[in-house]
C-alpha cells in the first residue's frame, strides 16, 4: 500500500468515527433528556388517572 492510500483510509475512518461520536454525544446531551422528561410526564399522568379512578370508586 502506498502512503497516500494509508493516509486516505485513516482519514476516512477517523472522519466516520468523529461523526459517530458527535451523533452519540448529541443523543446523550439533547435527545435523551427530552425523552426522559416525556417518560416522567406520562408516568405522572398515569398515576394521576389511577388516583382519580380510585377516588371515584369509594
Amino acid at each position: 500500500m502506498s502512503k497516500f492510500f494509508k493516509g486516505f483510509l485513516f482519514g476516512i475512518i477517523s472522519t466516520i468515527s468523529a461523526i459517530a461520536g458527535a451523533l452519540y454525544a448529541f443523543h446523550r446531551i439533547v435527545v435523551q433528556p427530552i425523552e426522559d422528561q416525556e417518560n416522567r410526564a406520562s408516568e405522572n399522568r398515569r398515576r394521576a388517572q389511577r388516583k382519580q379512578r380510585s377516588a371515584h370508586n369509594n
